[in-house]
């Protein structure tokens, strides 16, 4: 004898407020010399970095690319080169992130260009342990409708696996960078669920030997 089941995928979702940022910064530097524009974009990303290092640890100041390339006018005239030094500066907190933005504009000036924050939850384990069971939850409503369309209800569950994230993903999200003050808001954490359970119907045992659609 086969055992009918039925087979849903639950979503669920939680709000938690970000704690933490990623501050993408660059040093840009233009000069009529490829020489000249590199060394003021150099001197530029070496006191981005002495700034950053006042607010976050050392560890969490990184260059992600360094680039050279022709600079032309608005009318498409050759008017020399431009330097561009990117840097990426974890802070532990908001706070931090607001003071770093604040000092990088005042020190470094017209040399900074601020490329976007990006705001994250340090520990979103719990909020997504939230979204697993508002998964499952919604899991379950599902499938007990669609027993209850069959003229059945639900048996045990023979198989439950992740199918993916829902929301925005493990807490990121952009922020507005130029301001001293950070507002975190909320950003949402989720999780996708398959589940699979038998189908029992009046008169007929819950488990068989096989299994089918």
């Amino acid at each position: 004898m086969s055992t009918h089941t039925v087979t849903v995928t639950g979503h669920g979702t939680t709000s938690v407020q970000p704690d933490s940022a990623v501050v993408r910064v660059a040093a840009v530097a233009r000069a009529e010399r490829v020489a000249e524009a590199f060394g003021g974009c150099s001197a530029a990303a070496a006191s981005i970095g002495v700034v950053a290092r006042r607010h976050t640890a050392e560890e969490r100041v990184a260059t992600t690319g360094i680039n050279v390339w022709p600079w032309h006018d608005n009318q498409g005239q050759p008017r020399g080169f431009e330097a561009r030094h990117s840097m990426s500066i974890r802070c532990a907190d908001l706070d931090a992130a607001g003071s770093l933005l604040d000092e990088l504009a005042t020190e470094i000036g017209d040399a900074l260009v601020v490329e976007g924050v990006a705001l994250e939850v340090s520990s979103p384990t719990s909020a997504h342990e939230q979204a697993v069971a508002a998964a499952y939850d919604d899991a379950v409503r599902q499938a007990t409708q669609l027993a209850g369309l069959a003229g059945a209800s639900l048996g045990e569950v023979f198989a439950i696996g992740h199918a993916g994230s829902a929301g925005d993903g493990p807490g990121h999200r952009e922020a507005m960078a130029m301001s001293a003050k950070i507002e975190p808001g909320e950003t949402l954490i989720g999780a996708s669920l398959t589940v699979t359970w038998s189908l029992v119907r009046p008169g007929l045992p819950s488990r068989a030997d096989g299994l089918s659609d």
